[in-house]
């Protein structure tokens, strides 16, 4: 079976145009096979970037496992710095095609965890592919710790499902921990460096 975290052209592309309001913004976002969500933005992804004020928001931000962008080109046209990363080509030739199509200015490069990310942030936000294990997981999260400023935040959305309360209780040891939201059993989970 093949995975939206790994290159598998294999998988025959069939790009497709979805909308998703956002925030009261439309946006146009085209997916495609082997990517994650490829049906439009899902619920986890809508739940995090709505539960987060962008308009308190300020400085440099790494959108980790982009995906086709919903996440950095929302934040790219709120006048925040925005990487965004994924290991997936499929996906990072989908981001920079939506980054032109939703006039975001974003920088979009591929990068393997934390492989080519050469910057602080002051937001590291992401929803974490839970399906390359906890080991992979805990690179994610605890990996964020090196690549964020001084009270920089890693921001991120876990269904309770896929461990929420376990991974909430495991962070708590290397951030100050805050739940911003819970909705239909996803958690929105604010960590912050101390």
């Amino acid at each position: 079976m093949s995975h939206y975290f790994i290159n598998d052209d294999s998988v025959k592309s069939e790009e497709k145009v979805t909308k998703a309001m956002i925030h009261k913004e439309l946006f146009t976002f085209w997916t495609d096979n082997n990517v994650f969500s490829k049906s439009g933005l899902d619920f986890g992804t809508r739940t995090l970037l709505e539960s987060i004020d962008v308009s308190h928001m300020k400085g440099k931000v790494l959108d980790f496992g982009c995906g086709y962008g919903p996440i950095g080109i929302f934040l790219g046209r709120h006048n925040l710095e925005v990487d965004m990363i994924d290991i997936n080509e499929r996906a990072l030739r989908l981001a920079k095609k939506n980054a032109l199509v939703n006039q975001a200015h974003v920088s979009i490069f591929e990068s393997n965890l934390y492989e080519n990310v050469k910057d602080s942030y002051d937001y590291i936000i992401t929803n974490p592919p839970i399906r390359v294990g906890k080991k992979v997981l805990y690179e994610i999260l605890i990996g964020a710790k090196e690549h964020l400023k001084e009270n920089g935040q890693l921001i991120f959305v876990i269904h309770k499902d896929q461990g929420a309360k376990s991974v909430l209780r495991d962070m708590e040891e290397y951030y100050q921990v805050e739940i911003l939201q819970k909705n239909k059993g996803f958690y929105v989970i604010a960590c912050k460096t101390h």
